[in-house]
C-alpha cells in the first residue's frame, strides 16, 4: 500500500491484552510505564503545591486548637507541629529541585507519595497517635496516589499506611513509644489489645478499600479519556477526508475525460502516421503516463467515494485465515516476515468481500513494508461490548513519528519513493462507508499497531 512510512496502531489497542507481543509501550495499570508527557508532570507539580497548602492549612489550625489549650506556645507537641511544617516546605524546595533532572517521573512520584506517608504517620503521631482524628489523611494519600499511578500506585501506598500504622500503634500499645496526648486516658496502654489490634486492622482494610476503588476509578477514567480522544481523532479525521473526498471528486472525474480523449489520439496517432523509432518511443511514454495518471485517479475516486459494493455476511476470522494464507505465499514477504494471528470464533460481520481482502491486504502490506529486514505480524481478534469487535495488526516495523500519525490518511502523504499516498486514504473511505473504524498507535523504534472496529451481526444461517 502506498502509504506514509510504517503503519499505525490503534488506540483502542491501548487496552488490547495481546498487545505486549507487539514490543510497542501501552499504558501499565501501575503507571510504571506512562510516558513522561506534560499532563502527567502537570499533575505532579499540582500535588506539590497542593501539599504545601493543605498540610499548612491543617497543621495551622492544629496550633491554633492546641494553643488555646496550652499556655506555653513552646510545648513539645506544638514544636513537633512547627517542625513538621517546616519539614514540608523544606521537602517541597527539594521536589522542586529535582523535578528539573528528574528523568523517571513516575519514579519521582512514587517517592514523593512514599515520603507523604511518613508525614501523615509523623503527623497522626503528633496529634495523638491512637486518639488522633487525623488518620484520614491516609486515605487521602492514597486516592491522589491512585490518579498519578492508578491501581497498583495506590495499594502499594495502602500497604505502606497500613504498615506505618500499624507499626505506630503497635509500639504505642508495648509502651515504646510516647505519643503526645492531651488526654492521657485515650492512649493506646489503657485499652485492650483486642481493642488496639480491631482498630488497626479496620484501619488496614479502610486502606486497601479505598486504594482499590480508587484505582478502579481512576483507570475506567483513564480508559474512557484515551477512548474519548480516540473518538475526536476519528471525527476530525473523517469530516477532514469527507471534505477533501468530495471536493476532489469532481476534479477527479474532470480530469478523467481529457484524460481518455489523450490516450485515444496518441492510440490514433500511432496507427495514423509511419513507423518512427524516435516517435514511437515518445508515444510510448505519453501512453505508460497516461495509464499511470488514470490508475492514480482510479484510486483518488475509490478513496473519495468507495463503492457502495454487496455486503453479505462474512465469517470475519475465516476471511482472515484465508487472506493471511495468502499473504504467507508472497515470497517477496514470507522468508523475512513471520506472522502470527490469535482470532476468537463465531464474529460475523456484513461487509463486500472484495472490499474486506482489499482493507486487510493493504494494512499487511503496509505492515510488511514497515519492517526494513526481519520481524513479526500480529493479528488479534476479539469481541468487545456494544456488538463490536475488534482486530489489532501490530508490527515490530521502525514506526511512525507522532507529528506524522495525524497526516497519515490523508491523500498522497507519503514517505515511501514508490507510493502514491492513497493506500490508508482507501481503506479509511472503505472502513467508514461500512460505519467502521480504523484507529493507529506507533512508537519509532518500536513498530505500529492499526486496530479495525467492525460492527458484528448474528451468525449466518449454515
Amino acid at each position: 500500500m502506498a502509504q506514509s512510512s510504517p503503519l499505525t496502531q490503534a488506540s483502542e489497542g491501548s487496552h488490547f491484552a495481546p498487545a505486549g507481543q507487539s514490543g510497542i509501550a501501552r499504558p501499565d495499570p501501575s503507571g510504571l510505564s506512562q510516558p513522561l508527557n506534560s499532563e502527567f508532570l502537570y499533575r505532579i507539580k499540582l500535588l506539590m503545591f497542593i501539599r504545601v497548602i493543605f498540610t499548612s492549612l491543617l497543621l495551622g489550625s492544629t496550633i491554633i486548637l492546641q494553643l488555646s489549650q496550652m499556655s506555653s506556645p513552646t510545648a513539645l507537641p506544638l514544636l513537633m507541629l512547627y517542625g513538621l511544617i517546616a519539614g514540608i516546605f523544606l521537602i517541597s524546595v527539594v521536589y522542586v529541585v529535582l523535578l528539573g533532572w528528574m528523568q523517571n517521573p513516575v519514579r519521582f512520584a512514587y517517592l514523593q507519595t512514599s515520603v507523604d506517608t511518613l508525614i501523615v504517620t509523623a503527623i497522626v503521631f503528633v496529634t495523638g497517635s491512637f486518639a488522633s482524628i487525623f488518620s484520614f489523611l491516609y486515605m487521602v494519600v492514597i486516592i491522589y496516589t491512585s490518579m498519578l499511578l492508578y491501581r497498583r500506585g495506590s495499594l502499594i501506598m495502602a500497604g505502606l499506611c497500613s504498615i506505618e500504622y500499624g507499626a505506630m500503634i503497635g509500639l504505642e500499645y508495648y509502651s515504646i513509644l510516647k505519643p503526645f496526648v492531651m488526654d492521657a486516658g485515650i492512649s493506646a496502654v489503657n485499652y485492650s489489645w483486642t481493642s488496639v489490634f480491631y482498630k488497626i486492622v479496620i484501619t488496614m482494610v479502610a486502606c486497601f478499600a479505598v486504594g482499590w476503588l480508587s484505582g478502579l476509578l481512576s483507570e475506567q477514567t483513564r480508559k474512557t479519556r484515551t477512548e474519548l480522544r480516540s473518538l475526536e481523532d476519528h471525527i476530525r479525521r473523517v469530516e477532514r477526508l469527507a471534505s477533501m473526498g468530495e471536493m476532489a471528486a469532481g476534479m477527479a472525474h474532470e480530469i478523467k475525460n481529457p484524460l481518455a480523449s489523450l490516450a485515444g489520439s496518441i492510440q490514433l496517432l500511432k496507427e495514423t502516421f509511419a513507423p518512427d523509432p524516435s516517435a514511437e518511443k515518445l508515444m510510448q511514454i505519453v501512453r505508460r503516463e497516461t495509464d499511470r495518471l488514470s490508475d492514480l485517479l482510479n484510486g483518488f475516486l475509490l478513496f473519495a467515494r468507495p463503492p457502495a459494493g454487496k455486503a453479505r455476511a462474512i465469517d470475519l476470522g475465516a476471511a482472515l485465515d484465508e487472506i493471511v494464507s495468502l499473504f504467507r505465499k508472497d515470497n517477496t514477504r514470507s522468508d523475512r516476515i513471520h506472522i502470527r494471528s490469535s482470532v476468537t470464533p463465531g464474529i460475523w460481520i456484513e461487509m463486500d468481500p472484495v472490499h474486506l481482502r482489499q482493507v486487510l491486504w493493504n494494512l499487511l502490506l503496509n505492515a510488511a513494508e514497515a519492517i526494513d529486514d526481519t520481524g513479526t505480524v500480529d493479528i488479534h481478534l476479539d469481541i468487545l461490548k456494544s456488538n463490536k469487535a475488534r482486530m489489532a495488526i501490530i508490527d515490530t516495523g521502525c514506526g511512525i513519528p507522532r507529528e506524522q500519525i495525524g497526516a497519515i490518511f490523508d491523500p498522497f502523504f507519503t514517505t515511501k519513493p514508490n507510493g502514491t499516498g492513497l493506500g490508508l486514504s482507501m481503506v479509511h473511505g472503505i472502513l467508514e462507508s461500512y460505519d467502521c473504524r480504523l484507529d493507529v498507535d506507533s512508537e519509532m523504534g518500536r513498530g505500529t499497531q492499526f486496530t479495525l472496529i467492525f460492527n458484528r451481526i448474528e451468525p449466518s444461517e449454515p
